[in-house]
């Protein structure tokens, strides 16, 4: 290998590897440089003295004068004092009397008199009561001309039998509102009977708690028998 190829060699990769190495190398110079300047500094800053300048205090302000001494006043002599005049001392004291006051007396309570009850009448006993039922009056005659008042139908076809009748009796007396209570078992019976009821039979009306005529009633039963 010539000379001449070894220089062209340096225009390649190795050309920029050198410029590169160049400059680290002059980065690291610059580096050391400002570290040092840096140094300086400080070691500079450290020298220089600080002084505090301290201001001188204000003056005090002034003191009021002393005050003037007392002086002594002359002073006049003391008035003469007069002896106390003499008491005389008894040797017996008088005697003192104690009273014992008693207490007042307590107020006693004072309660009202209340007014008597002046009872009343008494109530007088209620009257015995005077009620009754209704009775009958002349009962043989009227019961008597019933039965002979005998229905022809039931004459005819033999037709016996009871009725067991209930009527109402007016304050005069008289039976009104016959109803069978108790058939016969024929219809020409129990209708006989009722209408000879409300036609013959009469009574003495039944009486109230006062005795006074009322409404009332009355139960019976006719027999219809032929002979």
């Amino acid at each position: 290998m010539s000379y001449a190829s070894q220089q062209q060699g340096l225009t390649g990769p190795k050309l920029v590897s050198l410029i590169v190495a160049l400059a680290i190398v002059g980065g690291i110079g610059l580096g050391m440089i400002v570290y040092l300047a840096v140094d300086g500094v400080k070691e500079a800053i450290e020298r220089v003295t600080t002084i505090n300048v301290e201001e001188e205090p204000p003056p005090p302000p002034d003191e009021p004068p002393p005050p003037p001494e007392d002086i002594p006043q002359p002073t006049s002599p003391p008035p003469p004092v007069a002896p106390p005049p003499p008491f005389n001392v008894s040797p017996n004291p008088p005697q003192i009397q104690t009273v014992q006051t008693p207490p007042p007396p307590q107020p006693t309570q004072v309660r009202p008199s209340t007014p008597a009850v002046t009872p009343g009448p008494p109530t007088p006993p209620k009257p015995p009561s005077k009620a009754r039922g209704a009775k009958t009056k002349g009962e043989r005659g009227w019961a008597a001309r019933i039965q002979e008042n005998y229905p022809a139908r039931a004459l005819r076809e033999e037709i016996e039998g009871t009725v067991g009748v209930r009527v109402t009796v007016t304050a005069d007396g008289r039976a009104t509102g016959c109803s069978v209570t108790a058939s016969s078992g024929s219809d020409i019976l129990d209708a006989a009977a009722c209408s000879g009821m409300e036609r013959y039979s009469r009574f003495d009306p039944a009486l109230d708690d006062a005795g006074n005529p009322t409404t009332g009633s009355y139960t019976t039963r006719i027999t219809y028998k032929l002979n």
